[in-house]
């Protein structure tokens, strides 16, 4: 297996396993990390994922060019057919979050498969880059459009047309990452943090999420509508009444999401 799934209470570890490659994706894990995506959308227990990569060297150095597919009939079949080629990033759109706990290089379809996932920690090796422009391709899961979403225009300008890398210091001034941490204790903080997005009313948590994701590409008046209809969903729900129940007396709440 080419990546490591396990659960730990409702929070699920995904954790790519190819370190002799920097931990990048040849075929066979890009269709094994879209399942391993869709698992844990459909595991009514497992209510946060975290993702992160073997040893110390790499988070994912992206798609494995030697081990690349050659191109087989038309681009338009593979896009709109039925067996198409999955995106590297497919299935991480779900209502359910998920932490990238970013243990070396991020590169290419690696830092794109971070900047897919819904909070971003990084070890102090860490290091993030699109070098696709300096081999005459250009990023192709979500680089061009998640990348000038998260950080300054400008930064993100100069990293895409130049190709440069950045270190785990520069991520956070950039507010790419939420926090740097030593390499001993990633793991640990970013499941942490997993843990307690678990304990968290699970319906409210895929709603904020949902909200966040639709409301980033409408106008605010619209996100605003979506945000109050959530709302009066969420406020009918057992979870809520629970919630302010264990709220007044004092007690951690029993969340079913329901």
């Amino acid at each position: 297996m080419s990546i490591d799934f396990s659960v730990f209470d409702s929070v699920a570890l995904v954790r790519l396993n190819r370190p002799e490659a920097m931990n990048s994706i040849d075929p066979e894990t890009r269709v094994e990390l879209r399942e391993i995506w869709q698992r844990i959308a459909a595991d009514g227990a497992v209510r946060a994922a975290v993702l992160t990569g073997t040893g110390e060297r790499a988070f994912c150095a992206g798609t494995d060019l030697k081990k690349t597919a050659t191109a087989d009939g038309s681009f338009a079949g593979a896009f709109y057919g039925d067996a198409g080629v999955p995106s590297l990033v497919d299935g991480l759109s779900m209502d359910k979050p998920v932490i990238a706990a970013v243990n070396g290089a991020a590169l290419g379809g690696g830092f794109e498969l971070a900047l897919a996932c819904d909070i971003r920690i990084a070890s102090e090796t860490a290091r993030f880059g699109l070098p696709e422009v300096k081999v005459g391709s250009i990023p192709g899961a979500g680089g061009t459009q998640r990348l000038p979403r998260t950080i300054p225009h400008s930064a993100a300008m100069l990293m895409l047309l130049t190709g440069d890398a950045i270190d785990a210091a520069e991520a956070l001034r950039l507010g790419l990452v939420s926090k740097v941490v030593p390499a001993a204790v990633l793991l640990d903080e970013a499941m942490a943090i997993a843990a307690r997005i678990a304990a968290n009313a699970p319906l409210s948590v895929r709603a904020i999420k949902r909200l966040v994701r639709i409301g980033g590409d409408a106008p605010l008046s619209v996100a605003l509508e979506h945000e109050r209809h959530a709302f009066g969903l969420i406020r009918d729900t057992e979870d809520r009444a629970e919630g302010r129940r264990a709220f007044a007396e004092k007690r951690p709440p029993q969340f079913r999401g329901r």
